[in-house]
């Protein structure tokens, strides 16, 4: 009898980040124009790659790089875009199916971010420990079994924790305190027993995550014992400072993740968590473009290119 008077909910709404007005403006200005930056940026450093004739852009530490520059433009543009359309159309709603189709890519782009990132270190510890025999080691076959097979687990492991959620029930509260279907606020307005999926999360979920996080430091204390071997100080200089963005990045991006997601659900706080997800849905996939490219000067100079020719032909 009680599960008869369960009414099953259809849509949920999106709270987002503030209920103030004025915040809200400054909020929709500030999603704007982190999300431009984030896909111009990205954009930019997949056009300035791959229509590049320099040799030196053809290596697998670009081909990563593009991955990473669509995997954050798609990243950032699974949640912004309805934060900018909620503002706009003044609709907080999202069906039950599009938030679960929501989620299934939050979940595929946050690992392919996560597995980009250890390849990407992988790479710079076989190019920095073993540069005589680098060609030999990351050949164009390992690299696309290396993307391709992130694609796959990703995929995969979105699809579990998607199922997992679609089995549960949401009877009464709707009101997600976040700015996109989050798994967190989600399991919490379940009326179901969520005991699987947070167990799923905190094993299958940690392993997807800690594995490749564990290779990172790995390649990195590596790379840190092979860079103390170089007698010259500019040169060790110049090798710490490439690891030591790398490594913010990473410890932005880790850090936030585990912060929301690593924890029982009783220690969430639905003021401090979407905060949190910002951080590693949008900042880091705008910073990423500056941090890992605008510095290269390989990568400067076919930029300047890519962009002389834009203002020549307009």
């Amino acid at each position: 009898m009680g599960e008869a008077n369960q009414s099953r909910v259809s849509e949920f709404l999106l709270l987002g980040l503030s209920r103030q007005p004025q915040q809200q403006q400054l909020l929709f200005l500030l999603f704007l124009t982190m999300y431009l930056a984030t896909v111009l940026g990205n954009l930019l450093i997949l056009l300035a790659i791959t229509i590049s004739a320099d040799s030196r852009l053809h290596t697998p530490m670009y081909f990563f790089l593009c991955n990473l520059s669509f995997v954050d433009t798609c990243f950032s543009s699974t949640t912004v875009p309805k934060v900018l359309a909620k503002h706009v159309l003044g609709s907080q709603t999202i069906s039950f199916s599009g938030c679960l189709t929501q989620m299934y890519f939050l979940f595929e782009f946050a690992d392919m971010d996560n597995f980009l990132l250890a390849v990407m270190a992988y790479d710079r510890f076989v190019a920095v420990c073993h540069p005589l025999h680098y060609s030999a080691k990351m050949t164009p076959q390992l690299c696309a079994l290396l993307v391709t097979g992130s694609w796959v687990t990703a995929s995969l492991n979105a699809l579990l924790h998607t199922l997992l959620m679609a089995r549960l029930s949401f009877c009464a509260d709707n009101a997600i305190p976040n700015f996109f279907c989050d798994v967190t606020p989600l399991l919490k307005l379940s009326c179901s027993d969520t005991h699987l999926n947070e167990v799923m999360i905190l094993t299958e979920g940690a392993l997807i995550m800690i594995t490749p996080f564990v290779c990172i430091l790995a390649s990195y204390v590596l790379i840190t014992c092979a860079v103390l071997r170089i007698p010259s100080t500019k040169g060790r200089w110049k090798a710490f400072s490439t690891c030591g963005s790398h490594l913010a990045v990473v410890s932005l991006f880790y850090g936030t993740i585990i912060a929301v997601y690593f924890n029982p659900l009783s220690s969430h706080s639905s003021e401090k968590d979407p905060v949190a997800t910002v951080m590693y849905t949008v900042v880091t996939p705008m910073l990423n473009p500056f941090i890992y490219s605008l510095r290269n000067r390989d990568l400067k100079g076919a930029l300047q290119k890519v962009i002389g020719r834009k203002t020549c032909s307009s």
